[in-house]
């Protein structure tokens, strides 16, 4: 589902003016514009209908314009209008992490980008968090009028938060209304960049967002070899605060013990059920989980993560069973999910007879109704956070409806139903169930679902194979599945 953010920008509080904006920043601010074609679930050999968004973005180093991912994630184009400009240049998307909502373009053409940049210099973004209660200046190019807009706002909280798509990172809050158009626009204090504009909050006001510089950093540095990773992580479960008093006397912790109860029971990882964690690092945890950074701002622990990961590690001190304890936790970047983020990639699908078949991701999750899918058992719902059991292993949904043909008399599709086996054969993954139905010599299929509301579909094997042809013609399907499909099936 592509990601549900306004392109947003800061409104003023207090109206900020022209002659107070260092003119740098002005010329460095571009409208950004852009051809939305998101994944069609329910038709993944197709994209949804065209749509046109604007948003805002600014030059940086590396001849390189930043922006949102929300701007510019399934653009089938992308044109740069530079400011007090008509001109709209074409763009390429450069890299995108929808998780975090950053992005990189730049111009396509050698001869566009060397004059533009001759023209646009790059903004420097803020090496330190900005303070509570410093006033900055939005720039961008929200709805109502063509030319660039100055806002003026005060910086009111910092957060450590859930971004999109499992993607933790530092948030920068200010008291300022939100309106579409400015999202990937410049927030800048004392002419330095101290974050970027990316969402609001429909039903408060005078309450938006920004990416702050040091996660923007982060973003580019992770970049700088050509492929985005992302951030590390501690993948642990069954944290919970050392904040009631009958818990810490159980525990028998002093006043002086503080941090976060391990409650879980994690595999791999040096905790024990029961354990404190007190610090991270030379940073005390307090019994609410959280540290203190910068000037007196207090984060979530797991703001520290990154910053202390070192050859796939994190140093932490707990207390067990009364004594402290010195531990080293392992953190990734990411791990072998079950559904996996399609990363501003199209779903991939697979044609046989009337049924459209695809694996699972993150991205369905946004379109699916899941609490329907957990009241019927399906592992869309179930298992929705949870690892692979296996390298490889997908879980494969029946996408819509089937597509027309005699060959489903009597039979119905329910929602979303996920294969569970074909033949009796537990399917592991699509290209697995592909193998399967290859291999197969007996006359009939037999496909059983693990939702409880789908009926078991049997049918003539050959029959199933060649009705696929005509249904792919009736439906003006140009290709019967994605690639490493295809060459499964056709080998």
């Amino acid at each position: 589902m592509r990601m549900i953010l306004a392109c947003v920008v800061l409104m003023a509080v207090v109206s900020g003016a022209w002659g107070q904006a260092a003119p740098d920043v002005r010329q460095s601010v571009v409208k950004i514009h852009a051809t939305y074609r998101g994944p069609d679930f329910e038709a993944p050999w197709t994209r949804m209908p065209p749509e046109e968004f604007t948003g805002s973005g600014f030059v940086i180093d590396g001849e390189l314009i930043l922006t949102n991912a929300h701007v510019v994630e399934y653009a089938s184009q992308i044109f740069v209008q530079p400011p007090q400009s008509a001109d709209r240049l074409r763009a390429e998307l450069v890299a995108i992490a929808r998780g975090i909502d950053l992005a990189v373009v730049r111009l396509r053409r050698d001869s566009d980008r060397a004059d533009f940049h001759a023209a646009h210099p790059p903004l420097t973004l803020r090496e330190t968090l900005p303070d509570i209660g410093g006033t900055v200046q939005a720039y961008g190019y929200p709805m109502g009028g063509e030319q660039l807009s100055i806002t003026e706002g005060v910086v009111s909280r910092i957060e450590y938060a859930d971004y999109y798509l499992s993607t933790f990172g530092l948030r920068v809050q200010v008291d300022a209304a939100l309106n579409p158009g400015n999202s990937g626009g410049p927030v800048v204090m004392d002419g330095q960049v101290i974050g970027v504009t990316f969402s609001g909050i429909d039903q408060a006001q005078n309450i938006g967002y920004l990416i702050p510089s040091e996660e923007v950093r982060a973003f580019l540095d992770d970049i700088a070899d050509g492929s985005y990773e992302g951030r590390p992580r501690l993948f642990a479960e069954g944290f919970q605060t050392a904040e009631n008093e009958a818990v810490r006397d159980w525990l028998g912790l002093g006043d002086d013990q503080t941090g976060l109860i391990c409650t879980g029971e994690n595999e791999d990882i040096p905790l024990e059920r029961w354990d404190l964690v007190s610090r991270i690092g030379d940073s005390n945890i307090d019994n609410a989980g959280l540290i203190t950074v910068g000037d007196g701002v207090r984060v979530n622990w797991a703001y520290n993560i990154p910053r202390l990961a070192s050859d796939g590690s994190v140093p932490v001190t707990v207390i067990r069973k009364g004594q402290p304890v010195e531990l080293s936790l392992p953190v990734a970047t990411s791990r072998a999910e079950l559904l996996a983020p399609l990363r501003n990639e199209y779903p991939e699908y697979f044609v046989l007879g009337p049924m459209v078949f695809s694996p699972v991701s993150q991205d369905h999750l946004g379109e699916y109704y899941l609490g329907y899918l957990a009241a019927v058992g399906s592992p869309i719902a179930l298992r929705a956070d949870e690892e692979q059991a296996f390298p490889g292993e997908e879980l494969v949904v029946l996408a819509s409806g089937f597509l027309p043909h005699p060959i489903t008399k009597g039979y119905a599709v329910s929602y979303r139903p996920t294969v569970k086996s074909i033949n009796g054969e537990a399917i592991k993954s699509l290209s697995h169930m592909l193998e399967v139905i290859k291999g197969l010599e007996d006359r009939y299929l037999v496909i059983e679902f693990h939702d409880e509301a789908q009926e078991v579909l049997v049918f003539d094997r050959t029959e199933l194979i060649e009705s696929t042809e005509e249904i792919l013609e009736d439906n003006s399907i140009r290709r019967q599945g994605s690639d490493r499909f295809m060459q499964i099936w056709e080998s």
